[in-house]
């Protein structure tokens, strides 16, 4: 009897470490999975810092276009076209 319930086991055990190794959803297309999981973070991790790079970049552009055009427009006196300038000019004081 004990030798039947033993074959019984192994024969549970043999099916069931098949199922593990060669079945549906086995240990190496799961370790091949936990592979292309960190490979795709990895290409994930970059694409967060370029787009971060980029995102300041157009951020620079904007800002830095608007500091060029206040920078044009105080210091070199231009203006849009369609804008009229006024220039306002101080009297000379007379101790001079």
């Amino acid at each position: 009897m004990y030798r039947w319930l033993l074959l019984i086991l192994l024969v549970m055990l043999a099916g069931l470490q098949y199922r593990l190794w060669f079945g549906e959803a086995n240990l190496r297309q799961v370790w091949q999975l936990e592979e292309k999981i960190l490979e795709q973070r990895q290409v994930n991790q970059q694409l967060t810092e370029r787009n971060k790079r980029l995102e300041a970049e157009v951020n620079n552009l904007k800002k830095g276009l608007r500091a060029l055009e206040e920078r044009a427009r105080s210091e070199m006196g231009m203006v849009r076209k369609g804008e009229t300038f006024y220039q306002l000019i101080e009297p000379e004081s007379e101790n001079n």
